[in-house]
């Protein structure tokens, strides 16, 4: 079906009908509606195979269902398996959201406005110009990290010690809850079924985030994960093609529709897993401070959620140990919707073609 999903096809209901008719055999059951979870259902429907996804709490229900969306690279030095994983991700994603939206019709609000970030001291100056310079090669020309002077990006910048910002064009957007009913709508499109509850056919996948990392703690007898609770501030402020913001450990996401979020914090011991606090009111106001063009915007809604995060601190992908077709997508983190495309795709080679294509850090062996 190669070039058969593209935006370039005149009808998208022709194309959608003909994968359907020319669907394989393969049942897969994938446990989770969320990033993980409904990215590895469409790649198997996109493959031909019958897909039901079956979440008891709906599309989107835990941190996949959130409001920030920061898609962001790692660095480009030191490379190695987890960053070149990552940067043809978000490579891939580029093309990948557009497919998405052409199947199922929603909008996912992803962007591929870049990022800016502020560099607080001579030495983290150094650094941004020597990553300049990596950047060339390892990023392979397909995406560019520059050093830019404040002056350059008018208001819409944070407030920088150095007077230096680093601009990189990886950087992309999506809008969290939306890019789940994206991808649900799709799966739906190409035959798929998202379901609360249902029958188990088939190879089954396991992508349920926190709950299921403590499913699999328990499983395994010892601690393969965990939760780290996020506090996020959405804002009534229309930035819609600006570029996202990093500085002081704040992601700032101008989305689509509209609105723009603050995130956000990183909370290992919680008492509620789903309550914001005061914490939010410190992000908020950490966040006018570095970002005074915030200042602007009127608070709609604040959100909070587990994000699932492997002993590993990478993606957790491949068969369960000792537990015949049975697979485990998890760990995602804060990185998950950026990993989503290529952990989607890798998890299926070996799910559905028996090839085993997911880097070793990234096994499930890693955090066993």
């Amino acid at each position: 079906m190669k070039g058969l999903i593209t935006r370039d096809h005149e009808d998208r209901r022709a194309r959608v009908q003909w994968i359907i008719a020319h669907m394989g055999t393969a049942e897969i059951t994938i446990y989770g509606a969320g990033a993980f979870g409904l990215s590895c259902a469409y790649e198997a429907a996109k493959r031909g195979a019958k897909v039901r996804v079956i979440d008891p709490n709906g599309v989107g229900f835990g941190s996949s269902g959130g409001v920030v969306g920061a898609l962001a690279p790692h660095t480009p030095e030191r490379w190695n398996a987890k960053k070149e994983f990552q940067f043809q991700s978000l490579i891939m994603a580029r093309t990948h959201w557009t497919e998405v939206e052409d199947i199922g019709g929603v909008s996912s609000g992803y962007g591929s406005m870049g990022r800016v970030q502020a560099i607080a001291d001579a030495r983290q100056l150094s650094l941004a110009h020597e990553r300049a310079e990596q950047a060339k090669t390892l990023w392979q020309g397909k995406a560019l990290w520059q050093v830019i002077s404040q002056g350059e990006t008018g208001y819409w910048a944070p407030i920088s010690p150095t007077g230096y910002l680093i601009h990189d064009t990886l950087s992309a957007r999506l809008n969290p809850w939306r890019a789940c009913a994206a991808l649900a709508a799709a799966i739906t499109a190409l035959g798929g079924e998202v379901v609360r509850e249902g029958t188990v056919e088939g190879a089954v996948v396991h992508a349920s985030g926190w709950w299921g990392l403590k499913d699999l703690n328990a499983a395994f007898g010892r601690e393969v994960g965990n939760g780290v609770k996020g506090q996020a501030i959405l804002l009534d402020l229309a930035l819609n093609d600006a570029p996202q913001l990093y500085g002081e450990s704040l992601h700032v996401i101008p989305h689509a529709d509209g609105t723009t979020a603050i995130g956000s914090t990183s909370e290992r011991i919680f008492d509620s897993s789903d309550q914001t606090d005061e914490q939010a009111d410190a992000l908020l106001e950490r966040a006018r401070a570095l970002i005074p063009a915030l200042r602007e915007g009127r608070e709609l809604r604040r959100w909070a959620g587990v994000r699932p995060r492997a002993k590993s601190r990478a993606p957790m992908l491949g068969a369960w140990p000792d537990r015949p077709g049975h697979f485990i997508a998890n760990g995602g983190f804060k990185i998950g919707f950026g990993m989503a495309p290529m952990a989607a795709k890798v998890l299926m080679d070996l799910v559905l073609e028996g090839r085993d294509t997911i880097p070793d850090e990234f096994k499930v062996e890693a955090s066993l």
